[in-house]
């Protein structure tokens, strides 16, 4: 079996708390070849590539490439692209889109404000069904182009609104997606979960099956939210919101050097006013897996859900 096949068939590795991290996206549509840096390295002009990052550094927006999937011409002349911003913090997520002439338009958005969630009203809201995007580049990680452009590929044809990007991280999960507007990624992906996933977003719900996390919150935060909501059988979207989010001391009886790393201690509220308190900590006691293909084996950093207490009321 190929490292490929085997970085994104290897079950042993939890997906909960590996999705990309980021409140809102930005979405840039480029057609052509992708680099392994994207935004620098695609016939997106690599100056305003350099800006972009910068303009969006520390504001909690992430800056991705899409196209539709599907064979990929080598345009330097594209007349017209579609942009999108998503912000995906739970009773708040929204999409905004637009379409464009020159992509250098969105230098001139306040990156601080939609980290912040807020868009005050610039373009138009999306309003057809979710978006899914399906991390294809294979300059990255070629499991993604492998494994991730015939999954694009069958979903297209199925008719869901989908776009490749340049990259959602978790290579060794391929193929990984991202479903707006909620921002759940999903990990060892099939047409089958996608299309149940989608078919719950249409309704404001997730599918936990294959769950990465919302790209909301930090890793520990992922971790926390999806184990209440396997507690509890919770699938809407919107129930369940971080909090709070604190380190904790080591413990004295921290298991052995080398396998724990730093936990957390996170506060998870339900809409009806249920609170749970979740400690998590990172781990490296996995089976060895490659990070991407062709990478060595080593023990990933995983994100082990050590209790989960309900909070007594009030």
């Amino acid at each position: 079996m190929s490292t490929c096949a085997t970085a994104s068939r290897n079950g042993a590795e939890p997906l909960a708390g590996t999705s990309a991290t980021a409140r809102t996206w930005l979405l840039i549509e480029q057609t052509g070849p992708w680099g392994a840096k994207a935004l620098t390295d695609s016939h997106l002009d690599p100056g305003l590539g350099r800006a972009l990052n910068a303009a969006a550094d520390g504001t909690g927006v992430r800056i991705a490439l899409i196209r539709r999937p599907g064979r990929h011409a080598d345009c330097h002349g594209v007349s017209r692209r579609r942009l999108f911003l998503a912000h995906t913090a739970p009773g708040r997520s929204w999409v905004r889109t637009t379409t464009v002439t020159d992509p250098g338009a969105a230098l001139g958005l306040d990156f601080a404000a939609l980290g912040a969630g807020e868009h005050h009203g610039i373009w138009e809201p999306h309003s057809g069904d979710p978006l899914v995007l399906v991390c294809t580049n294979g300059k990255r990680d070629r499991c993604c182009a492998l494994l991730g452009r015939p999954l694009a590929a069958e979903l297209a044809a199925a008719g869901i609104d989908t776009w490749e990007v340049t990259h959602l991280g978790g290579h060794r999960f391929s193929p990984t997606l991202f479903l707006l507007p909620y921002g759940y990624a999903y990990g060892r992906a099939s047409a089958h979960l996608v299309k149940s996933a989608v078919e719950a977003a249409r309704s404001g719900r997730i599918v936990l099956e294959h769950c990465r996390g919302r790209s909301a919150w930090d890793r520990p935060a992922q971790a926390a939210d999806l184990a209440v909501r396997a507690r509890i059988h919770e699938d809407r979207a919107d129930a369940l919101d971080v909090v709070r989010v604190e380190a904790l001391p080591p413990a004295p009886d921290a298991t052995p050097a080398g396998s724990a790393g730093p936990s957390w201690g996170v506060t998870v509220a339900h809409t009806d006013g249920r609170t749970w308190q979740v400690t998590v900590e990172q781990r490296t006691d996995g089976a060895p897996a490659p990070a991407s293909c062709g990478a060595p084996l080593l023990p990933p950093a995983r994100m082990a859900v050590i209790s989960l207490t309900a909070a007594d009321p009030a």
